[in-house]
């Protein structure tokens, strides 16, 4: 698991890297204040081998360094915004209070005015940022299998949250990475956006996999028995 520890908690996504004998699967690729790639390459034996990078769904704080990798993948509802993303700014003043009324009725913390509470770097230039996105060089949809030789996983679309949103789940071992559909902190879901009845049928779905370990897009991963707590208590929450 790879973070960003300095970015404000609502924005600070989980990455995950996951070595395989054939290939190298990077999972989301976070805000991109900083360059990603040296960092990803050097946890990697073998940088010869190639690497995928699987854009989750296209919010900031899940495509932000993707520019960077040669392989991208990420659900076709969501490849016109990956390729070309909506502008964003480290500074949060022109995040709008409809956003912000959001994240408190979530649970989170208010915004600082900026996403970051430390510079990468001394002279960092906070007003240089953009996110960037890239095209799609593949797209995944629910069913497909992402193998790395010795490794496989299903992709699962799990819509709720974002419309294209998918996770993957490794049968052999009972693990999922359920992005921002699951993970252990406030859920949020925007029902101007997004469907609260289609995030509702993702929790179950999510619930009735033969989970051991879940590794979400923000906080620490965690097991089966919190994991139908969570789905029990959004359900609860959200009438469904």
């Amino acid at each position: 698991m790879i973070t960003e520890p300095r970015v404000h908690p609502i924005f600070s996504a989980n990455m995950h890297l996951v070595l395989g004998r054939d290939a190298d699967l990077l999972i989301d690729s976070g805000m991109g204040v900083a360059p990603l790639r040296p960092y990803v390459d050097a946890l990697r034996p073998d940088t010869e081998r190639p690497l995928i990078c699987l854009s989750t769904h296209t919010h900031v704080d899940h495509i932000g360094a993707v520019h960077e990798f040669d392989q991208r993948l990420v659900h076709p509802i969501e490849a016109q915004e990956h390729a070309n993303p909506t502008s964003y700014s480290l500074r949060t003043d022109g995040i709008s209070e409809a956003f912000r009324t959001l994240f408190r009725k979530a649970g989170y913390e208010d915004l600082w005015p900026l996403l970051i509470d430390a510079l990468p770097w001394a002279g960092y230039d906070v007003d240089s940022y953009v996110l960037r996105g890239a095209p799609p060089t593949g797209m995944v949809e629910d069913g497909d299998v992402i193998d790395l030789g010795d490794w496989q996983a299903e992709v699962l679309h799990l819509p709720g949250h974002s419309p294209g949103q998918v996770g993957l789940f490794d049968h052999d071992s009972g693990t999922l990475f359920g992005a921002d559909a699951i993970y252990d902190g406030p859920l949020i879901c925007d029902d101007q956006a997004t469907s609260v009845t289609d995030y509702a049928a993702t929790l179950r779905r999510v619930r009735d996999l033969p989970v051991k370990v879940v590794h979400g897009g923000h906080d620490p991963h965690f097991g089966k028995a919190r994991l139908d707590e969570i789905v029990e208590t959004y359900l609860a929450k959200w009438g469904a």
